[in-house]
């Protein structure tokens, strides 16, 4: 388990992060988002004593991780894949981290095995590619077989089989009881992946909770429906309480009403649907909603030129309905 508690720190007048207070509790992936700057690397860093908080604590499964005897065997880390001697082979350079760790030589050639780099074991690590790389500090993270484990952007210059293989491992991970934490600027891999997620912005905590109630909560949901017998559907919805939009394609959009409930009143009116389906906004849409105003860099497509304006996107209008709530 890691816990942080009113975990700051400030770099001169720039406050990186402020007063996170949070979990990452065993048996489950948990997602570490934010935007560029929001202060993901230097809460990781500080997990792992490189950087000293400037108030609040950090503790793994209740020590600092200075207090921590043999730290791989309590949290393994991949926060920087070039993080390593590119003279040494992979086996010289896991190796090296066993012996400082007293971690049994055998384990290895275990985690050679695990990530894939048995076959270029002997190989200097100099030449290896930016997946290699990636696959040998996952190896790193695994060496002392901890109970808590944290990955930075994990799948960094894998091919589809290698981001396959580590979604599975952490999921894997965490089906054993460990604690994975795990941040990644990839939004669709990562709705395969985190059971929970902490979304930062600018140094803050802006969400704790499950991967389904932050899409809940920072989306718009609605069903959609298509009937041949539109007008009826509508006096029919309409009889009964029922608020319908239109949507442009000639659709009907109806929120707050579950898509079992639609379906039977239009069976118990006798009436065609051809279209009922629930809608629901992917992770990285929720995200973007939540994180709007958390954003410290802005890209544009022409120097100087504002942004074109928005339309007809998901839960349009939605985010300033929920401020005025």
């Amino acid at each position: 388990m890691i816990e942080l508690d009113g975990l700051t720190k400030r770099y001169g007048e720039k406050m990186a992060v402020n007063n996170l207070t949070f979990t990452v509790r065993p048996g489950m992936v948990t997602g570490f988002l934010g935007p560029n700057g929001a202060g993901k690397s230097t809460t990781m860093r500080m997990l792992l004593g490189l950087d000293n908080p400037s108030a609040g604590s950090v503790r793994i499964d209740g020590r600092h991780y200075a207090q921590l005897k043999d730290p791989l065997k309590y949290i393994g880390a991949l926060l920087d894949a070039k993080a390593m001697h590119g003279g040494r082979s992979a086996y010289n350079h896991l190796l090296c981290l066993a012996q400082s760790n007293g971690i049994p030589r055998a384990r290895v050639t275990e985690v050679l095995d695990t990530v894939g780099l048995t076959a270029v074991a002997k190989k200097k690590a100099k030449g290896f590619s930016l997946g290699m790389g990636q696959r040998l500090g996952i190896a790193g993270a695994l060496l002392g077989d901890p109970e808590i484990l944290m990955f930075d952007e994990p799948v960094n210059g894998l091919d589809p089989e290698g981001i396959h293989w580590i979604r599975n491992l952490m999921k894997s991970l965490a089906a054993q009881g460990r604690t994975v934490f795990v941040s990644s600027h990839l939004m669709s891999e990562m709705a395969l992946t985190a059971d929970h997620l902490v979304v930062i912005g600018q140094g803050r905590l802006l969400a704790d909770m499950s991967m389904s109630d932050f899409i809940r909560q920072n989306s718009r949901s609605y069903v959609r429906l298509r009937s041949p017998q539109r007008e009826r559907l509508l006096d029919v919805l309409h009889e009964t309480g029922i608020t319908a939009v239109e949507a442009g394609d000639g659709a009907l959009e109806v929120d707050g009403t579950p898509a079992e409930e639609l379906g039977e009143l239009a069976a118990s009116r006798q009436l065609v649907l051809h279209e009922l389906s629930p809608q629901q906004a992917s992770l990285e849409e929720a995200f973007m909603q939540l994180t709007a105003e958390s954003v410290e860099y802005h890209a544009h497509t022409d120097s100087g030129a504002a942004p074109p304006p928005q339309t007809g996107g998901w839960g349009e209008g939605w985010q300033q309905q929920r401020k005025g709530a």
